[in-house]
């Protein structure tokens, strides 16, 4: 069974950088195919990046395109979603999913995965 710790949620002015860290247990990353979503105070939870499991494709959501970059850490068993240059509407909980499951066309859609993290939650003020 796998299981998803996220961690560094915090509060950050703008412009300023975080670093979330999703740690894997019960799975190899090298092999799952993690990715991070976001959901803000009323709204859907939104695709953010993802890291796929084979060749380490990134993708990611237009609005965090070249601020955010993920990565995974294999010694580790994490999966890292670096954020500079944040703004107030990258503000809300942040939650990363995972499958073992090799997905395309899905990747962005949070129906794709299976097993998710309880969230960390990211505060940008203005």
């Amino acid at each position: 069974q796998v299981q998803l710790v996220e961690s560094g949620g915090g509060l950050v002015q703008t412009g300023g950088s975080l670093r979330l860290s999703c740690a894997v247990s019960g799975g190899t990353v090298s092999r799952t195919t993690v990715a991070w979503f976001r959901q803000a105070p009323g709204k859907e939870r939104e695709f953010v990046a993802a890291l796929r499991r084979n060749g380490g494709y990134q993708y990611y959501a237009d609005s965090v395109k070249g601020r955010f970059t993920v990565s995974r850490d294999n010694s580790k068993n994490t999966v890292d979603l670096q954020m500079n240059i944040l703004k107030p509407e990258d503000t809300g909980d942040y939650y990363c999913a995972a499958t073992a499951t090799e997905i395309l066309s899905t990747i962005r859609r949070a129906t794709a995965y299976n097993y998710w993290g309880r969230g960390t939650q990211v505060t940008v003020s203005s």
